[in-house]
């Protein structure tokens, strides 16, 4: 059994991640949130330490380390932008870390904790649950074995609705949550990375408060891909439905279908990390590059070969970039 402790207890994805170490037969000893709604706990681990405090966290961790309880992993769910701070506080605690997406913001941070795993012998994971995904490891499969000349057309779309509390929180002010496409896309462009290939263009065609849309040319791919918080972008069958997301994925005209599989991915990363394997730094890195990279190109706007999505009018908000 080995010891965790968790930082970001009261975050939506959280509770992935406590069932997750729940599953593998492991244990969370202490966790950190400065929201205290943290009940979740008492279904995984009542027993738990909980801390609304980082000082107080800090000291009892330290404490635990001076009678000889030493820390196994960290696990971390916190905002974006405080990823790489607490990857570096459980390194710097002789644990390794498993930490949500995006791992960091800036490509420069991936060298920067890649020293210090270096120097502490401890490992960096990211969560990249897709992966992990059997109809994705299936189109994997499918493209490595097509002619090696061939490249594929493929169009991502994805909607989930948020509303105006996203604009208040962390996660609509670009510098801490990194934009649209680093919040609610880097995995997927992970996924397409994956697939196929290496970026060898990055046009932007739309990137707002709301959306972003663009086109990626990989090695084995043209990608149109467009990416939406804002309800008004779902197509109209699936407002008529009551349905608030939308996910789609196609190759070659042909819808791609992956909306099942999801329910154990966390579980399945963390056997994988504890039986010494995970994804590690350096394959975390193309994306964290490529959503870097969209953040901080200029639109061009609606020319060359976009996402039909990418149309749609724009909607005003208070809080638009």
């Amino acid at each position: 059994m080995k010891d965790f402790v968790l930082i970001g207890a009261a975050g939506f994805i959280a509770p992935r991640h406590l069932k997750a170490i729940k599953e593998t037969g492991n244990r969370v000893v202490a966790a950190l949130d400065k929201f205290d709604s943290v009940g979740i706990m008492d279904s995984y681990f009542p027993e738990a330490s909980f801390f609304v405090e980082f000082e107080r966290f800090d000291r009892h961790i330290e404490k635990l380390k001076r009678t000889g309880k030493q820390i196994d992993y960290l696990s971390i769910c916190s905002p974006n932008y405080l990823h790489d701070s607490h990857i570096r506080f459980g390194l710097r605690h002789g644990a390794s870390v498993i930490c949500e997406k995006p791992l960091v913001l800036n490509p420069w941070n991936v060298e920067a904790l890649d020293q210090l795993q270096q120097e502490t012998g401890k490992n960096v994971y990211n969560i990249l649950q897709l992966r992990l995904h059997p109809d994705i490891i299936a189109l994997k499969e499918k493209v490595a074995k097509a002619d090696p000349s061939k490249i594929f057309d493929v169009d991502l779309a994805y909607i989930t609705s948020r509303g105006n509390w996203y604009f208040t929180s962390w996660k609509g002010d670009i510098v801490k949550s990194g934009g649209i496409a680093t919040n609610i896309g880097i995995h997927f462009f992970d996924m397409l990375i994956w697939i196929f290939g290496k970026v060898k263009q990055n046009i932007i065609h739309v990137h707002t408060h709301d959306r972003a849309a663009g086109f990626l040319q990989l090695e084995r791919a043209r990608v149109r891909w467009f990416l939406s918080i804002n309800e008004d972008t779902l197509p109209p069958a699936v407002k008529e439905k009551g349905q608030r997301t939308f996910r789609s994925l196609t190759m070659e005209g042909v819808e791609i279908e992956f909306s099942d599989g999801f329910k154990d991915l966390h579980t399945k990363s963390y056997e994988s990390i504890l039986q010494g394997n995970g994804f590690n730094l350096t394959e975390a890195l193309p994306s964290i590059e490529l959503v870097h990279d969209i953040r901080t190109q200029a639109p061009i706007g609606l020319k060359g070969d976009f996402h039909p999505f990418a149309g749609k009018p724009l909607a005003t908000h208070p809080f638009a970039l």
